[in-house]
């Protein structure tokens, strides 16, 4: 019989954006694979896919429910390794797992960003960090993405629970790309922009922590100086509809526009001049490294994400939480002065591969291949 692994994540859309080239190596690997998530969509590379009712917010009810079906599930099945991903999901997937692990399963975490962070707020600590220390008994690798939390973690690594540091989950090259200027005049022209437009470019879910706010309230003073400046939202989340009504009562219509989810996202990079994000936690910034990859300087708040991928001066700007000015004057630095915003692309596009797929899959391949050896050596003894 072939073996089994299960994937689990929060939602179904977690794991199609960000797992499917890992789900897709076991497969090729001859290996029975699952998928444990909310939501309806298909998954490819999935030989099941289980419908867990988890939930994002650490402090409801209903995680008990999530839990007993997780418990059962993996009670059921007998898995060669788990592979747990998104905060919530990850806490009950090790807790679910404890006696599976007794008997041979090896438990992956995937921490995409630690809540407890320097800098961050003393109650995050207090809170997340010890939860992260007692489960971490119940894991076999911790795999994180930054060095900041890789530091914090690795101090606690043991002979039972191995810690590593791999460049975020990766991405592809194929997609995203630097155009010619004709073609980017093309694709400004077909969603209604034109070569005079400057255009930002802020890919984020509305949610609080990522700080749209912060943008918007900027741009009135922004464009005092850069009268023809577009800043482009490119996401859907529950702080949406507030935003649109900020941007209307301060007049940014013409300024502030959003596009909602958009499934050519790479088209809208491709068409910018800048990346940027006032977000105020970070586990990497994927959406920057995307931007990156098809030539976009970036301008975003220092955090221990964007400082994994943002070399201050060379490949972008980063500017301190909440400091308009800083914001406001490295916009202007790089549109005013043509050469350096060339010469910080040709950076971005270097960076950027560091973080391409190929490297992130050959980093997780080792990591994945050294439990598969433990388990070839367990059968070769018994």
């Amino acid at each position: 019989m072939k073996k089994k692994i299960l994937f689990t994540a929060s939602i179904a859309k977690h794991i199609i954006r960000f797992h499917l080239p890992y789900l897709q190596w076991f497969k090729n690997q001859g290996f029975e694979t699952h998928v444990a998530c909310s939501g309806e969509e298909e998954i490819p590379f999935t030989d099941f896919k289980h419908n867990v009712p988890f939930i994002r917010n650490p402090f409801s009810y209903g995680h008990a429910r999530a839990y007993k079906c997780l418990e059962t599930l993996i009670d059921e099945n007998d898995y060669f390794l788990i592979h747990c991903h998104t905060p919530m999901t990850s806490v009950l997937t090790r807790l679910a797992a404890r006696t599976a692990r007794l008997k041979g399963t090896k438990i992956l975490y995937t921490a995409h960003g630690f809540h407890f962070f320097k800098g961050g707020p003393i109650h995050y600590w207090f809170t997340y960090f010890p939860i992260e220390l007692f489960l971490s008994k119940y894991t076999d690798a911790i795999i994180t993405i930054n060095e900041e939390d890789y530091q914090i973690i690795k101090r606690e690594e043991s002979v039972q629970t191995k810690v590593f540091k791999i460049p975020g989950v990766g991405v592809s090259q194929k997609r995203f790309f630097p155009v010619h200027s004709d073609i980017k005049t093309q694709i400004r022209t077909k969603n209604n922009f034109s070569d005079q437009d400057f255009i930002l470019v802020y890919a984020a879910e509305f949610i609080p922590r990522k700080n749209h706010v912060f943008i918007i309230k900027s741009a009135g003073k922004l464009i005092e100086s850069l009268p023809n400046v577009k800043i482009l939202f490119a996401g859907r989340g529950i702080l949406k509809a507030g935003m649109e009504k900020l941007v209307s009562e301060l007049g940014l219509n013409e300024t502030i526009i959003f596009l909602g989810f958009r499934e050519d996202i790479d088209e809208v990079f491709k068409m910018s001049d800048i990346g940027i994000s006032a977000s105020r936690q970070e586990g990497l910034g994927l959406n920057l490294v995307e931007e990156m990859m098809c030539g976009l300087p970036i301008v975003a708040t220092q955090d221990k994400g964007h400082l994994e991928v943002i070399d201050h001066g060379l490949n972008g700007f980063l500017f301190s939480q909440n400091d308009s000015s800083g914001f406001i004057n490295h916009i202007l630095d790089l549109y005013l002065n043509e050469e350096m915003k060339s010469n910080m692309s040709k950076e971005a596009i270097l960076k950027s591969k560091k973080f391409e797929l190929s490297n992130s899959l050959y980093e997780m391949e080792k990591i994945y291949s050294l439990y598969l050896k433990q388990d070839q050596v367990k059968d070769e003894l018994s």
